[in-house]
């Protein structure tokens, strides 16, 4: 059975009050493994959903790099789509990040604050450090340079621009080595493993059809 997550109650109200109905669509959470593609086909042949997912219809709602790892959510309500890969809503999207070095607050404060990169600068994140995360082994590993330290910070941002965090984490001088979404707005990976999935329910709001105008038909003089 798919998990249920329902709308709160300011949200119903502020629904009903609008006139809106609500329209219940399913939601694949799915758990992307390293060096798999956000897609379900690939002429290069490198590894797709296609390896780990059968859903006729489905599609990425969003993307996750190729060599990025957790969290993607998949969708066959185009609509629904649109809403949660639409950068518009700022939907926060929360990482682990692996970086080379010891990563310190200059740094976390420069990513909170915003970084200028080449494509303008960013918005404001959230960024701390925190302890090596307890995650799945990565295949294949990050390589082992013990003469160089690492440390691993958790990162939350609100765009989606390409490859974005990793060059936040290159412009404050510290390479990214690792990078795990676990989150996406109110959707988390919680205990899914790598090429694991659940399915989970999901109200959306329908805006009532505008009525047409209707003509004056009326006697011609």
């Amino acid at each position: 059975m798919p998990d249920r997550i329902e709308p709160g109650l300011q949200c119903l109200a502020h629904h009903q009050k609008q006139g809106n109905r609500l329209q219940v669509a399913t939601i694949i959470l799915f758990n992307k493994p390293f060096q798999v593609l956000s897609q379900f086909t690939d002429p290069d042949g490198r590894k797709t959903l296609a390896d780990y997912l059968d859903l006729p219809g489905y599609k990425a709602a969003g993307r996750l790099d190729y060599d990025s790892e957790g969290l993607l959510l998949l969708t066959d309500d185009g609509q629904l789509q649109q809403q949660i890969a639409n950068p518009r809503h700022k939907q926060w999207k929360t990482y682990l990040v692996q970086v080379e070095g010891d990563i310190d607050d200059t740094a976390l404060r420069a990513l909170t604050q915003g970084i200028e990169l080449k494509d303008g600068p960013t918005l404001p994140a959230r960024a701390r450090r925190i302890n090596p995360p307890k995650l799945w082994p990565r295949n294949p590993p990050v390589r082992d340079r013990k003469s160089v330290p690492d440390s691993w910070l958790e990162l939350s941002i609100r765009e989606g621009r390409n490859r974005q965090v990793r060059r936040m984490t290159a412009a404050v001088g510290f390479p990214t080595l690792r990078l795990v979404r676990t989150r996406i707005g109110d959707w988390s990976l919680a205990e899914l493993g790598p090429g694991e999935h659940r399915k989970a329910e999901v109200h959306r709001a329908v805006k009532p059809a505008k009525p047409r105008a209707r003509r004056n038909y009326g006697k011609r003089k």
